[in-house]
Formats: C-alpha cells, structure tokens, sequence
C-alpha cells in the first residue's frame, strides 16, 4: 500500500513529504528551542500541501453563451455554485451574438467547445443535438417534472429526447415614457392596434418622435418589432400552427395585414430610421427623445437610471382580436459529449432542474430574463414584474419563425428580415412581400400536418 501510494505523487507532493519527515525526526534530536520552530515549519509546509493540492484537485468547467452583456450577473451565479461545490470551478466565456452560432460549431467540430453550452431554442439547438454536439439529458431526475411541455419542447427532439434544460425566457413589448404620454393627454396605454396609431399620429402631429426603432439592424426590426404584433394578427399560437401544418397559407389575409401594419408604423419612426440601428433607437428613448421603443426584456437594465417616468406594454391586438404577447423560449443550457468532466456538467444541470437552483439563479439571473420553471420565485424587479404580469391577461407565443421555418434556405427569418425592410422604405406592397414569404418557404418547406 505505502509503494502504490508513493508511485501516486508528483515529485513536488514527495519533496513535501522528505522536507516534513527530515523536520519530525530533527524534532526528537534538537533541544526545545528548536523544537517550537520544527513543529512551526511542519503545520506551514501541511498548510501549503493542503493548498496545493486543493488547487491541482479544482475541476475547471467552462460555458459558452451569446450574452456577452451577462458576465457580471453570470459570474456571480457561477460563483455561488462553486460556493456550494468548491471543487468545482464554471468559467464563463461569451462569443459576440452575431458570431455565436458560425464560433460554436467551429468549436465543436475542432474538440475544444466548451463543456457547458447556451443552447439556442429549436431547429437551431437540434441540429447541433443531431450532429452529436449536445447530450442527451432526458434522464436528469427533475427534468420532465419542474418544467411545463412548453418549455422542454423548444429543446426537444422529434422522438422526445431532451438535449439541453430550459435555462431562461424573455418577454416583448413596448417600453414607454410614461411623462410624455401624460403631458401630451393619455393616461391609459391603448388597447387596441387602431388606438396605437392614432396615439403615435397625436404625438407626431405636436413635433414629437412617437417610436424610436430603426432599420438599420436587420434582426431589430424582425424580432423585436414585427415578431411582437404579429401573433394579434394572426390569432397567437393556433395561428402560428395553422400555418405550420399547412392548414394556412403564408400569403394569406392575416399575414398581409401584418406587413400593413409595419407599413403604418413606418410614419412614425425617427428621420433617418432606415439607417437607425438597434443602439442608436436605445439612446433615443433613453434621452427623452422618443416617446416608446418596441424591445425585449433583455434591454431593462438600461434604463435604470434615466430622467423620466417609464413602464411597458404589451402590443395591442387589431380591434375585434385577443390580445397575445411574446414570451419566448430563449435559452437552455446543453452537455458537450466531448467534455472531459461528465460528472461535473450533469451534476449542475441537475442542480439547475431543482427548486433550490432556481433560487439561487433567480437572485443572480441577468434583469429581464426569467426562468422557465414550473412557479418561479417571485422578483424584486418592478419592471421585470411589469413585463410579466403581460402574460396574465393574454396568451403567450414565442417568435413566429423559431419552431418550424428556421431550418432550410432561405428560412423564414430571413425572407422576413429583407421584406420588412422594403416595405417600410415603400420598395414593396405587403402583398407582395407575403408572396415573397410564401414562395420563398416553398422551396424547401414541407407543412407538418
């Protein structure tokens, strides 16, 4: 045993070892005065042994995201994790958003992706599940039971096998100056899509600018603006499926009315909006210069210190519709196969499917970002609270594109980010950019009836 144990050091742990025994024996051969300073340099050299060897026996995991605007709020989770498991260490390293998708695969593909992944919702976070770059995690114990089928199917396989736990959603809606709105007469946010415009006309007739978003940002204008009316348009999520199952046409009535009501929105928007990019909109409804800004939750923050009175919204439906709002499936957390430590990466996911997890990563979950567990904590966020209570007289949707049209050439993503644009500038009617929609999704797309 006491060979097998030697065999097992490093060369530096046996030095240690020579160092402490030569100091033992000296302790019995030397007279008193040196024996306080031989014990002295024992428990030092035990206490840097016990260092060390802590340090070499730390397990470092890393994670990879998108949210490169996280690393503060994610750090702080990460840490409190190692807190609870101090020989485990989670390193959070973000990839630019554009670049994530291209930087992740390339990773992967070259064996030194990281060990734990945000993991994107739907086609896009099953595909890589198909290439063999995510893990099979339906077995983790609290997975089917803490979170609802909504959640667990935006990372689930066709045959039901979970590839990644459900991390964090976000909601969309309609930030607005609340100071605006009320010297300017309206005390009640309208309820109808009607309402809206003649709102916006009131604000822009008096010189103000009622919308700030731009085009300059293709997946602005997309994501934030026209995915957010367009579930009131369509009918929520049994519209969404109508026409996926090919129960609808993507050309149809609704669709061409959706791509009208961009097309009015268009009037509203600041000079210059066809070149106004995503953070340029911010700065102008931060200033006080325009009265609302379409976004996300993602953006709360933002505004926290700013110089006016402000809330959210959601988008109102065309009269005669029920209202919907996007709360939308965003981000899950995946296991690399590759991973050298299995143990480690299962052991806090399945921390992250408890109650006590979420508690814990609600405390430090970046603002505007909200669990997707069955009953999550209550927030101490007013805004982010305002976000959410949108849910509670609508139904909820995620982005129109994400489940079915994201997989082919050209997905519907883009179809929509180059016709969104040509009708707000007046290059194309509605119509004809619902045609464009249609035919472009019928190149490849096949309806799951």
């Amino acid at each position: 045993m006491l060979i097998k144990h030697i065999n097992s050091l490093t060369i530096s742990q046996i030095l240690i070892y020579l160092v402490a025994i030569t100091a033992i024996t000296a302790y019995f051969t030397e007279a008193d005065i040196m024996k306080k300073n031989i014990v002295l340099t024992i428990l030092i050299l035990m206490f840097m042994f016990g260092c060390s060897n802590n340090k070499e026996d730390k397990i470092i995991l890393t994670m990879g995201s998108w949210r490169i605007d996280d690393v503060l709020q994610m750090n702080g989770l990460l840490n409190k994790y190692t807190e609870l498991n101090p020989n485990v260490e989670i390193q959070f390293k973000p990839t630019n958003p554009p670049d994530y998708n291209a930087t992740l695969r390339s990773k992967l593909e070259n064996g030194t992706g990281p060990d734990i992944i945000y993991a994107r919702s739907y086609d896009t976070g099953r595909e890589l599940f198909e290439d063999g770059f995510f893990m099979d995690v339906s077995y983790l114990t609290n997975l089917q039971k803490n979170f609802s089928d909504t959640a667990l199917d935006a990372w689930k396989t066709v045959d039901g096998k979970s590839f990644a736990v459900p991390f964090m959603a976000v909601s969309h809606g309609i930030y607005y100056n609340e100071d605006i709105l009320r010297a300017n007469g309206v005390t009640k946010f309208p309820d109808t899509w009607e309402d809206f415009l003649m709102m916006c006309q009131k604000l822009n007739d008096v010189g103000l600018v009622p919308v700030a978003n731009g085009l300059g940002d293709e997946w602005d204008v997309n994501e934030v603006v026209f995915m957010s009316l367009l579930p009131n348009f369509i009918g929520g999520s049994e519209g969404r499926l109508a026409y996926e199952s090919g129960q609808r046409p993507f050309n149809d009535e609704a669709m061409v009315k959706a791509f009208y009501a961009m097309k009015d929105l268009s009037q509203y928007l600041p000079r210059g909006y066809s070149t106004l990019t995503y953070n340029d909109a911010i700065e102008l409804f931060a200033t006080g210069k325009a009265a609302m800004y379409f976004d996300g939750s993602w953006s709360l923050s933002l505004f926290n210190d700013v110089a006016f009175k402000w809330s959210v919204a959601a988008v109102p439906p065309p009269e005669g519709s029920d209202p919907h709002v996007v709360f939308h499936v965003d981000a899950g957390l995946a296991m690399n196969p590759a991973t050298k430590y299995p143990k480690e990466v299962e052991a806090f996911l399945e921390w992250l499917t408890t109650k006590e997890g979420v508690i814990v990563a609600t405390e430090f979950m970046p603002l505007g970002m909200f669990s997707l567990i069955n009953n999550p904590p209550p927030l101490s966020n007013k805004q982010a609270n305002n976000f959410l209570s949108l849910n509670s007289d609508r139904s909820t949707d995620v982005r129109f594109t994400w489940p079915k049209l994201m997989a082919g050439e050209p997905s519907a993503y883009q179809l929509l980010n180059q016709s969104l644009i040509k009708v707000m500038t007046g290059l194309e009617s509605p119509e004809q950019a619902a045609d464009n929609l249609a035919n472009g999704l019928a190149t490849w797309y096949k309806p799951t009836i």
